[in-house]
């Protein structure tokens, strides 16, 4: 049990630690009694219980002292820090946990950018941790100074158990082998074929228009979540997981005999663990080092990632056994066809179980998580911006008409729609919190030119957050947080972004830039065709959901979109919904007759 419980494990450590300073202090006892002298057991004790305190004061004193010579000899000043009430600033670790449960994204990381700056350091338990949305620095982050910013080892371990060292938990040689791997899968021929999503799309819309004529409305999130996740699965796979034949579920306050039962209750119990494993191990960074006494006698991760596993593992098997069986038989498979799946072109590179899971899982967030949390905020906005919907249909219609299927081309010609997901992607960035690891010490310049540079040491935690920076006035406009696609179609795109395009970074930046970034797009743009093809307007349904999942009555009081917020976004490693998107949609008149 302890390898599988990081609190025990922590201790463990801790114990090692201590014992290590017993010993030493026993064996100065044993030396000082071979020369007659004798250390009575109350001064040890004494020694022992003001010496460690003692010590530890002295090594923050010291380090601190070390760290203002390092800093002043770059010609550089500190990031400036947060101050708590507490020892350690504990009371701030907590108070932004809390704000993680019940809050608005980026409650207490917002107020405190606007008082000490876009950079701050985040300090918890004598460790720093380092914060910016100030793009210069994300850009050196990502791009300019890319080599000396990695995922690093604290990372690493925090997501181990469900990325394992796949793309998104990798480095060096690692990352670049799992980079090489799925790069020529993503090319202009395979991320223009759209035949998965006109079926699953088909199949998503025709259950939302069933569910609708009922008189129910839907939750769009779950629906979209299934549709991503069954296109994912056979992108991936070339094996549906069939989630959509689950159904969709009813409003809180309806009682339903419906329950899904085989591949759809497989397929209902695997989205909800690997939803759930992402939701724990996304907690673990903002509870610094001190995570595993959390999670003391359990990693919470294992019975989730049991299910994902158990689901993910024949799959695996079977592909692994094809390839073999393929090898011995001298079949020539090495050139990618346009049958194959991403796992039939993974298992060419390798047949390690460990590698092509932890791959398969990453891509399957990127691919599905991502995808699924974007085209629900659009709907979101659709949905409260009318006259943005009527338009984005008009284009649609203009476009490709009424009926027919959308090619590449098409989607390539629709700028509203373009700028319709990109203002979305600003608002409501699919991944809005990061975090690297500083390799060596540097200086990142200041964003007030009467100040010197900012110090930042080597081997710290360097988070950034595009959520905050898509958000920021002095970037975008004193209506930057207001909703409107045609700052990517106006002046406004050339008076703020197009000379720093580092102020709009929804797909990452620098080599590590999202691969699937046109697919995304295809994606995303070809189901929201679909959905204007096939209804005429959309609405919010919020009593459809149960009262503690619609944002709470005190952020009335708020300022910004807070205040006017009409659904409840939270995050995990992507953002998402709490407690599903419901909306009301009426279908076009020629679906009626």
């Amino acid at each position: 049990m302890a390898l599988n419980a990081p609190g025990i494990v922590f201790l463990g450590r801790i114990f090692f630690v201590v014992a290590g300073l017993c010993f030493g202090v026993a064996l100065l006892v044993h030396i000082a009694s071979d020369f007659g002298v004798t250390i009575p057991t109350w001064l040890l004790v004494s020694g022992l219980g003001i010496g460690l305190p003692v010590g530890l004061i002295l090594h923050v004193q010291l380090s601190q002292f070390l760290l203002r010579r390092k800093v002043a000899s770059m010609g550089a000043r500190t990031v400036p820090c947060m101050q708590g009430e507490y020892i350690g600033n504990i009371d701030l670790m907590l108070k932004l946990l809390e704000f993680f449960r019940t809050g608005y994204p980026g409650d207490g990381i917002a107020e405190t950018a606007a008082n000490l700056g876009p950079t701050f350091n985040f300090r918890v338990m004598f460790e720093d941790n380092m914060f910016t949305i100030e793009p210069n620095h994300i850009k050196a982050i990502l791009a300019s100074d890319f080599e000396n910013y990695v995922k690093g080892e604290k990372f690493r371990s925090t997501m181990l158990r469900v990325l394992g060292t796949g793309v998104f938990n990798s480095d060096g040689d690692m990352w670049k082998f799992h980079r090489s791997m799925t790069r020529p899968f993503f090319s202009h021929d395979r991320i223009s074929h759209f035949n998965i999503f006109d079926r699953h799309g088909e199949d998503a819309i025709k259950q939302m228009k069933l569910r609708l004529r009922a008189g129910y409305p839907v939750d769009f999130q779950d629906v979209i979540s299934r549709f991503t996740l069954d296109s994912a699965t056979e992108f991936l796979f070339g094996s549906c997981v069939h989630s959509l034949s689950a159904g969709l579920p009813y409003p809180y306050n309806v009682t339903s005999s419906e329950a899904p039962s085989g591949k759809a209750k497989t397929a209902e119990d695997f989205a909800q663990a690997f939803g759930q494993a992402q939701y724990i191990i996304s907690q673990r960074p903002r509870k610094g080092w001190v995570w595993p006494l959390f999670e003391f006698f359990k990693d919470k991760t294992e019975e989730p990632m049991n299910i994902v596993n158990a689901y993910i593992e024949p799959i695996l098997k079977e592909a692994i056994e094809k390839r073999k069986a393929a090898s011995l038989s001298g079949e020539k498979t090495e050139e990618l066809s346009d049958d194959d799946t991403l796992l039939d072109h993974l298992v060419r590179l390798t047949t390690d179980p460990v590698v092509l899971r932890d791959e398969i899982l990453n891509i399957m967030i990127a691919g599905r998580d991502t995808t699924a949390s974007t085209l629900t905020f659009v709907i979101y906005l659709l949905s409260t911006h009318p006259h943005v919907f009527k338009r984005l249909q008009e284009e649609v219609i203009t476009k490709i008409g009424p009926t027919d299927r959308p090619t590449y081309d098409n989607i390539r010609e629709m700028k509203y729609l373009r700028a319709v997901i990109n203002e979305t992607l600003r608002l409501f960035p699919a991944v809005p919190f990061n975090v690297r690891e500083s390799v060596n010490s540097t200086i990142w310049p200041s964003t007030d030119p009467t100040q010197r540079p900012l110090y930042i040491p080597g081997k710290t935690s360097v988070s950034y957050s595009v959520f905050l920076m898509h958000r920021r006035k002095d970037l975008w406009g004193s209506d930057a947080e207001e909703f409107d696609p045609d700052r990517f179609l106006d002046e406004r795109l050339h008076k703020y972004l197009t000379h720093r395009p580092f102020i709009f970074l929804p797909f990452n930046a620098g080599p590590r830039i999202c691969l699937g970034q046109q697919f995304a797009y295809n994606e995303m743009s070809f189901m929201l065709i679909r959905l204007l093809q096939n209804f005429s307007s959309m609405e919010l349904a919020p009593e459809a959901q149960s009262p503690e999942t619609r944002p709470p009555v005190a952020w009335a009081q708020s300022e910004g979109r807070k205040a006017t917020e009409k659904f409840y976004p939270k995050m995990h490693l992507t953002m998402y919904a709490h407690g599903g998107l419901w909306v009301r949609m009426a279908e076009v008149e020629s679906d009626l007759i």
